[in-house]
């Protein structure tokens, strides 16, 4: 769960940034293609963005969050960079659970 998640997360994260800078080039810089290139990536991130959301709501409510920060991690793929931050701090949460709940191996 948590590694889906976090594939998502940083797959979201890339193309969000990259949608950015598309963006960025097509209306301020004025740059050729960028048109094709922002349709492109638009289209891939919100695609993916639906996935993003059905594995973060999925990993959310088997760790049972709360509302609050469940709607935190699902906002998390619309911002850029966002998601990256918010990806590192919940290994991080959920790694250390995973760690507390796993029986002890006995030395023999």
């Amino acid at each position: 769960m948590l590694t889906r998640y976090r594939v998502m997360a940083y797959v979201t994260g890339v193309l969000l940034v990259l949608l950015t800078l598309g963006v960025i080039a097509k209306y301020l810089l004025k740059m050729d293609g960028a048109d094709d290139f922002t349709r492109v990536v638009g289209i891939a991130h919100g695609w993916l963005y639906v996935v993003y959301l059905v594995f973060a709501f999925d990993l959310g409510s088997k760790a049972k969050w709360p509302v609050a920060k469940q709607l935190w991690v699902l906002l998390a793929g619309t911002i850029p960079t966002a998601a990256f931050f918010v990806e590192r701090r919940i290994s991080h949460e959920l790694e250390g659970k995973i760690a507390d709940d796993s029986p002890a191996v006995a030395k023999a």
